[in-house]
């Protein structure tokens, strides 16, 4: 029995040695023509395309989950494969809004314009992160708000987790309307989808977009399965966003976090957000990138939770 104790002690003393010696996931950034491709351990799981001639504004696509399975839809999307229902409207992960100041940028009819990056994408072991500033142009280009988004790309048990926060300003005042497409939103692959078999619930339990569609939770998850694989993106949004976010979720594989349409998601009168000049808006939301027991809620919760003790006090 002493000889089996001891024997036993050295194997855990080894595990224990060899976890800490492991070397942590590294995150990295890499440019190309209007975008930048983001690596883990020089694998590929992003790529946030800055600057596109057919897409007015910035977004993330091919987004992959640990393991490289694909999670977003293809762009752009492939016939016979993918719906190819908003080809330009639903890239990946984007923010925009279908009224802002009167414009709509969510339709591609006005432009967002990366106008630089006001901290470098700086990669690191177990995390990367970057500075943008935009602005948001009205069709005769003059400039309606500015934006600064600041990302956060992070490895940690069973997925990524990529933090949103973004700041809106102006010399002038500006406002938010009342629209259903309004916010963060995200598109998961076809197979992913709640048509094809996947899975969209709530923190609350909520399950299926008829359920979820307007409804606000801490988190919406959109799981299902690729190549007999489990992945998904949970949309995440912070406690401290001016108003909880209304759930624009749909079955064929979209979700978005709206604080806006208030009267567009049901939710009583028309909602007028106006920023004064001066003031700023901040909007902070994460997306959580996962595979496996990843998208199981004490998983999710765990992200959640992660997700505000590194936002804690920041700024």
């Amino acid at each position: 029995m002493r000889v089996q104790s001891i024997t036993l002690l050295l194997l855990s003393a080894a595990a224990a040695l060899a976890n800490a010696q492991a070397p942590a996931d590294h995150v990295s950034f890499h440019k190309g023509t209007g975008k930048l491709v983001v690596k883990v351990n020089d694998t590929p799981i992003t790529s946030y395309v800055y600057h596109d001639d057919r897409i007015p504004r910035p977004y993330f696509a091919h987004v992959k989950a640990p393991g490289g399975t694909q999670v977003s839809r293809n762009h752009p999307p492939v016939p016979g494969q993918d719906r190819t229902d908003h080809d330009t409207m639903h890239p990946g992960i984007w923010m925009a809004f279908g009224d802002l100041d009167g414009t709509d940028f969510w339709r591609n009819k006005a432009r967002i314009r990366h106008v630089k990056f006001e901290q470098q994408p700086k990669g690191g072991d177990g995390t990367g992160s970057f500075v943008e500033l935009k602005h948001y142009l009205r069709p005769d280009d003059s400039v309606i708000c500015r934006e600064v988004f600041r990302c956060s790309v992070s490895v940690q048990p069973r997925g990524y987790l990529l933090t949103w926060d973004s700041t809106f300003s102006s010399d002038k005042e500006f406002y938010f309307g009342d629209q259903e497409e309004m916010g963060v939103g995200l598109r998961v692959a076809t197979p992913v989808n709640q048509m094809n078999g996947g899975t969209l619930r709530d923190a609350k339990g909520r399950v299926g977009a008829k359920s979820i569609w307007s409804q606000s939770a801490a988190w919406c998850d959109y799981s299902g399965d690729v190549n007999d694989k489990r992945v998904g993106m949970t949309l995440m949004c912070h406690p401290d966003n001016f108003r909880d976010s209304w759930m624009h979720a749909r079955d064929y594989g979209f979700v978005a976090a709206n604080p806006f349409g208030r009267k567009a998601m049901n939710k009583g009168a028309t909602s007028r957000l106006v920023v004064k000049p001066g003031r700023i808006l901040r909007l902070q939301y994460a997306i959580w990138i996962h595979s496996g027991s990843g998208g199981e809620k004490p998983a999710i919760d765990a992200a959640y939770g992660n997700y505000l003790e590194m936002t804690a006090g920041a700024r």
